[in-house]
């Protein structure tokens, strides 16, 4: 698949790219990329629920009632759980909710959602993205010359430009990554990818190892 290669003012270089098949032209495949954003989703969890079961509670151990003829449930002490502010029965305790996936599961995800992306008609590639300081209204100029204002827009930068970071920051949809650092729910979550040539080099050199 060629590209033409745009400018941050929206025109064409006149150069224009190709994007590798073996990322951007493969049949997407549905289940790794499941398994990927659910790692992902998953990796993000605090972990951190607790509430206090039985043996952690404070109060009487006396049984409040006896066992049988009572005409309700059988109880124990105030910390029953059948009891109004008793103790929970198999409650949450702080756990790491991550699991692992195989190098070549999560690479095949990434490549699965390039793919989809060029489906899509979804990737712009620019030959620079730099700003020489950071302003919000500079970047704003930018999205609208590229026709990408007010869709969800990933920016890919070969590394980090703190000028282009700061001046996105404060944009609800847009977000900006490193190649190097882009993963299948970025990439998928995005309405557009913005890509700078030498991104396009990273994205090759590191799902085609």
């Amino acid at each position: 698949m060629e590209l033409s290669v745009l400018n941050i003012n929206g025109q064409e270089t006149g150069k224009k790219v190709t994007l590798n098949d073996a990322i951007f032209g493969i049949e997407p495949n549905d289940h790794v990329i499941y398994l990927d954003v659910k790692q992902y989703l998953a990796n993000q969890r605090q972990g951190t629920a607790k509430s206090k079961e039985r043996s952690e509670m404070s109060g009487s151990t006396r049984k409040l009632g006896r066992q049988k003829g009572g005409g309700g449930a059988r109880r124990g002490d105030i910390n029953s759980p059948v009891l109004v502010g008793g103790a929970r029965v198999f409650g949450p305790k702080p756990r790491d909710y991550g699991f692992k996936l195989n190098k070549k599961v999560k690479v095949l995800a990434r490549k699965s959602a390039l793919a989809y992306k060029a489906q899509e008609n979804a990737i712009i590639v620019v030959d620079q993205f730099n700003l020489d300081a950071p302003k919000t209204k500079d970047f704003l100029n930018i999205a609208k010359n590229l026709k990408v204002e007010g869709k969800k827009t990933l920016v890919v930068l070969p590394e980090i430009n703190k000028n282009v970071y700061l001046s996105a920051r404060n944009i609800q949809k847009a977000e900006v990554m490193r190649a190097g650092d882009i993963n299948t729910y970025k990439v998928l979550n995005a309405d557009v990818l913005v890509i700078t040539e030498d991104s396009l080099q990273q994205i090759d050199a590191i799902l085609n190892k």
